[in-house]
């Protein structure tokens, strides 16, 4: 039986000829991942354990993006304590106030993931980067203090589930619209410890921005990691930013999933996931039909979707436009360049003529850390990656989430509202 993409990264960073679902390996990584809460904890574990080396110091990555700007004290003495092991250790990719990003958004920018690589990292939306063809996710802090010390780790090989995409994705259909539909197809544990692999035709009609949204929240389905064919998208993506070889791989034609399922990309309806669950899903039709639903608050940004099309797509929805009387609007631009670029485009005026509060990049909105903390009662459409209980603030708050094009005409209408783009 042949291997799935995962399945060869995995055997090529562990030294095997092949791997297969279930086994237990133990691999090389390429890239360690840290922000500023569990870069703190990695430097606990390192002092608890007496380390005294970093595997490499020019295959870390430290940023400081979820209480950055610090907010309180303890925010600042996580990346006090980061910023101290940074110097300790030379640690090249340091991204502090000024250079850092939302970190998902800030790596496959810089250059610093590539197809066929391994990346881990302490947080869970580390499943991003497979959009560029490597397996990547998320561990936990214990797992990744011994992968910087070592350069390794070990994994359960996972099965995988295969996502044939056919047709041409419509304009005003976004990969959080389709990653919605998933989710919400497949349930939040749909795909438990499973590699997400997404393939055909349809693959071709979505942008970079839209697998890596895609990836982001395989995550909230259970998976172990989202991966993507490396095709031109993605060469032109690392074209520029990556500067060393890098591998491609392919499924075998006989790689064994445990199911498959086919998406008529041209069929979606954008869809919203209702409180509490990424699963509890509703198309625009379907809300359409129910009484309006109405709105405190709209965050567009984050790992998810902060990126140069959600910005633009945004922008688009906005222009010329003002939000409702009751809505507060929050943008966060996921890096430093995607500010820079929203500034020359001129959408930052957009922003800021609509009503909307145009912000520093970080991750604060998104997991209730600071920047727009919701209050009992309050409902917010946003463009993150989860709307648990009290995820963002109170714990009789609401988080909708949405597209961006959709949270953009929901700020415009007061109410949870679809729209389509020319």
């Amino acid at each position: 039986m042949g291997m799935t993409m995962t399945q060869k990264i995995m055997a090529a960073h562990a030294g095997l000829d092949e791997v297969h679902a279930g086994e237990l390996i133990r691999a090389k990584v390429d890239m360690v991942l840290a922000n500023d809460i569990t870069g703190s904890s990695l430097v606990d574990y390192y002092e608890e354990n007496g380390f005294d080396h970093v595997f490499d110091n020019e295959k870390i990555a430290l940023v400081m993006d979820h209480f950055v700007p610090n907010k309180d004290i303890k925010s600042a003495e996580q990346c006090m304590a980061c910023r101290s092991f940074a110097k300790r250790f030379g640690i090249t990719h340091w991204y502090d106030v000024g250079e850092m990003g939302v970190e998902h958004a800030l790596l496959p920018e810089k250059g610093l993931v590539a197809a066929g690589e391994l990346i881990l990292g302490a947080d869970s939306h580390t499943c991003t980067y497979g959009a560029l063809g490597a397996f990547s996710t998320g561990i936990g802090t214990t797992d990744l203090t011994a992968s910087v010390a070592s350069g390794e780790t070990w994994f359960k090989v996972p099965s995988a589930i295969r996502f044939v995409l056919k047709g041409k994705k419509p304009a005003h259909i976004s990969g959080k619209d389709i990653i919605l539909h998933i989710i919400g197809m497949i349930g939040v544990d749909g795909a438990l410890y499973k590699s997400m692999e997404f393939t055909g035709e349809g693959v071709a009609s979505l942008s970079m921005e839209d697998r890596f949204t895609i990836c982001n929240m395989a995550i909230e389905a259970g998976g172990k990691n989202g991966i993507f064919p490396v095709d031109d998208a993605a060469k032109a993506y690392m074209e520029g930013r990556v500067d060393r070889p890098y591998k491609i791989y392919e499924a075998d034609p006989d790689a064994e999933y445990e199911a498959t399922y086919e998406i008529d990309l041209e069929s979606l309806e954008q869809t919203v996931a209702f409180p509490h669950l990424p699963e509890n899903t509703h198309t625009v039709s379907e809300i359409a039909a129910m009484e309006p639903i109405k709105i405190d608050q709209v965050v567009i940004g984050s790992c998810t979707n902060g990126r140069m099309q959600d910005m633009r797509q945004a922008a688009e929805v906005l222009k010329g436009k003002h939000v409702a009387p009751d809505v507060r609007a929050i943008i966060v631009p996921a890096t430093q360049a995607i500010v820079k670029q929203c500034i020359k485009e001129g959408l930052v005026d957009i922003f800021i003529d609509a009503g909307c509060s145009f912000n520093t990049p970080s991750c604060g909105p998104c997991m209730g850390g600071h920047m727009g903390i919701l209050g009992p009662g309050e409902r917010c459409v946003s463009t993150t990656n989860r709307n648990f209980v009290g995820r963002m603030g109170h714990v009789d708050s609401e988080i909708y989430l949405a597209s961006p094009i959709v949270a953009a005409e929901s700020a415009l209408t007061g109410c949870i509202s679809g729209t389509k783009l020319d």
